[in-house]
């Protein structure tokens, strides 16, 4: 039985080692994380399959294994920490799952990676251990190191001492080249013990064992102040003010009727948007806490019904929360954060229909909780996918008020800064015609910032499949002509292309040779515009 354990941690442990040794390459000497964390995240799962035959013969460990591949693939195609952090959780997950008789909830399963990712920071070390007591004896340990220093550590000073006498060992020395222990080298090999910490995790796999239960007692737990009176008035005023505001959504949000003199619709729209969406995510608590399925408030129709029609206010909240999101990106710009609020205002929706069914039909709260889980990951999943920077970008491009849309002024800072990302718009943009002289010399110099870093990343190590495919694209759209760079000017551009000023002058001359303060409009004047241009 030893030899048996120790034969299979030994296939792990060189697996393990060959993981590091490529992880160092392709990260290391290649300068750098693109599409190659893709390739590391391929073979990973291979050599952590492979030694887990325990995951083919379970179902939903396969079902595990299709969602690591699903994800290898979007890190191939553009890595990033969200996608990495899908595929650990899938990989994790395929491995663990045979371990358990049952899935239970995703409550659980969440603990349980939490805890199988602390225990393994320790994991390569407390194997390391065991297979010391396993190899060889602790008196005989002991007895080894006892043995060791003496030698080692007097080898050690007449060795110096005899390089230090004779040229001939101080030379052969010398040639041998042994590593100096420098700052770089430190790093590395902590670089190292992180990659074998993350291998060794999925290779070797702590046991997660939790005793936690979402059954119901036997005893029903009845909160104070929960009464069938109480509950009811509380769902009829809830009922009443949510009409209200629903009331006044449908007047001015979706009807188009004009708004009291001193609002506008931007800001009508922006200050809802987000307090809605905290009344929404009340209303979900209280459904589970004071209407639970074994509850006597559950079981009385009229209360269910207050409850559905609650409920279906809730969801019309959102929906009004998701319209004044897009009235004001439409009035201002759409960003990456906005597409993410529309994305948590949808699921908020899908949880409050969810929990409204959970009454209805009596599920259980591993029920509830498995299928907000799944809809979460739905989501992530997809956007780990797609790339909603570029998306965002198109959007802007294509409704700025440079381009005779009805939205804000295209925000070329931003564009700057979503990077690879927005190359394709730019170039969209550059290519439109009509604009305006001095705003299409500022698109060419962003465009042609952007595709300056591009490039120096796909040949730097930073090569990514995606960004490929953007410069090839790039390259079709513009039928492969080179387009050259604006000049910078001698005091060089903003973020959104813009010349800046020369600075001001800090001193003046009088006629006596004496300096002399600047006037105060020449010194200001410069700054004020630069205010000016970053407000806008």
């Amino acid at each position: 039985m030893p030899n048996r354990i120790t034969s299979r941690f030994t296939a792990k442990a060189i697996a393990a080692a060959g993981l590091v040794a490529l992880g160092d390459g392709l990260f290391w000497s290649g300068g750098g994380f693109g599409s190659n964390l893709g390739l590391f995240a391929v073979l990973w799962a291979a050599a952590t399959l492979a030694l887990a035959p325990a995951a083919w013969r379970d179902r939903r460990s396969r079902a595990a294994v299709a969602a690591a591949a699903l994800f290898c693939g979007a890190l191939i195609d553009d890595p990033g920490l969200l996608g990495f952090a899908l595929f650990w959780t899938a990989l994790t997950m395929a491995v663990l799952l045979p371990r358990f008789t049952a899935f239970d909830h995703a409550g659980r399963w969440l603990l349980r990676l939490a805890i199988h990712g602390m225990a393994s920071l320790f994991g390569p070390w407390i194997d390391l251990a065991r297979l010391r007591r396993h190899v060889v004896g602790r008196a005989q340990f002991l007895a080894l190191l006892r043995l060791l220093p003496l030698p080692l550590i007097g080898g050690t000073v007449f060795l110096a001492l005899f390089a230090n006498a004779n040229p001939v060992i101080s030379d052969a020395l010398a040639r041998i080249g042994l590593p100096a222990i420098d700052f770089l080298t430190i790093v590395r090999a902590i670089f190292w013990a992180i990659l074998l910490t993350l291998v060794w995790g999925t290779l070797r796999p702590r046991r997660a064992t939790l005793r936690l239960s979402l059954e119901t007692p036997q005893r029903p737990f009845v909160l104070p102040g929960t009464s069938a009176g109480s509950v009811t008035l509380a769902l009829l005023t809830f009922n009443a003010l949510f009409a209200l505001q629903n009331g006044l959504d449908i007047a001015f949000l979706w009807s188009g009727a004009p708004l009291p003199a001193g609002v506008s619709l931007a800001e009508y729209a922006h200050r809802g948007a987000y307090p809605l969406i905290v009344t929404a995510l009340l209303a979900g608590p209280f459904v589970l806490v004071a209407l639970r399925p074994e509850s006597q408030t559950a079981a009385m129709p009229a209360i269910r019904r207050l409850v559905v029609l609650w409920i279906v206010q809730n969801v019309f909240l959102v929906a009004s929360s998701i319209l004044r999101t897009i009235d004001y990106v439409q009035v201002y710009s759409l960003t990456e954060l906005r597409i993410a609020a529309l994305l948590w205002m949808a699921l908020v929706a899908i949880g409050l229909v969810l929990v409204c069914w959970r009454m209805l039909r009596a599920k259980s709260a591993a029920w509830l909780i498995n299928a907000n889980a799944a809809t979460a990951l739905a989501v992530l999943a997809v956007c780990s996918l797609v790339d909603l920077g570029s998306t965002a970008a198109i959007w802007n491009v294509r409704h700025g008020r440079e381009v005779g849309g009805q939205g804000a002024s295209i925000d070329l800072c931003y564009l700057r800064r979503l990077g690879p990302s927005a190359l394709t718009a730019l170039v969209e943009l550059q290519q439109r015609p009509g604009l305006a002289p001095g705003f299409a010399d500022r698109v060419g110099w962003v465009r042609h910032a952007v595709l300056t870093d591009t490039l120096a990343a796909q040949t730097a190590g930073w090569w990514t499949w995606r960004d490929a495919r953007r410069l090839r694209q790039v390259d079709a759209m513009l039928g492969g002509a080179k387009l050259g760079a604006p000049p910078t000017g001698p005091n060089g551009r903003d973020c959104d292309g813009a010349r800046r000023p020369p600075p001001p002058a800090s001193t003046q001359t009088a006629p006596t040779g004496e300096p002399q303060p600047a006037s105060a409009p020449a010194a200001v004047a410069p700054a004020q515009a630069l205010t000016n241009e970053a407000e806008r």
